[in-house]
């Protein structure tokens, strides 16, 4: 993170004590989004064993946070990585495939938050074809 932020104002109406505020995670060189953007956040809850979505795309960036559990995240050109509870993710969308995003727990399940920024008329989620995945197979880490 190369610049300080600050997350927290001194409230002098406040009679409590002040919030507790822990930065999670910070993304650098995030896309342009459209000014007719629609943001989404969406709750996911995966069954033990769950593959989660197919292969897709997303029209704009997403960032997440693993609430419970633990999800296996994988983007083309990245490692799969498994992502725990109390964890966040990041994908630029685009053109960028998004493999995985399954329950890594086979006895309990995971649940996961995700804010998305989709462009106006597309949907969310984009499937992509066994074809494509074959052609862009080398593109896999």
């Amino acid at each position: 993170m190369s610049t300080q932020h600050d997350h927290y104002l001194p409230n002098p109406y406040a009679d409590g004590p002040p919030p507790q505020i822990d930065l999670l995670s910070t993304v650098t060189g995030v896309p342009q989004i459209d000014d007719h953007a629609e943001a989404m956040t969406i709750h996911v809850t995966l069954p033990p064993g769950s593959p989660g979505a197919p292969p897709h795309r997303h029209s704009g960036p997403a960032y997440g946070y693993v609430l419970k559990g633990e999800i296996v995240f994988e983007l083309e050109g990245e490692p799969a990585r498994v992502v725990k509870a109390g964890e966040t993710f990041w994908e630029p969308g685009g053109d960028v495939i998004h493999y995985q995003d399954g329950n890594n727990l086979a006895d309990a399940e995971s649940q996961f938050v995700v804010t998305m920024f989709c462009v106006p008329g597309q949907p969310m989620m984009i499937p992509v074809s066994a074809e494509e995945l074959e052609q862009r197979k080398d593109r896999r880490a």
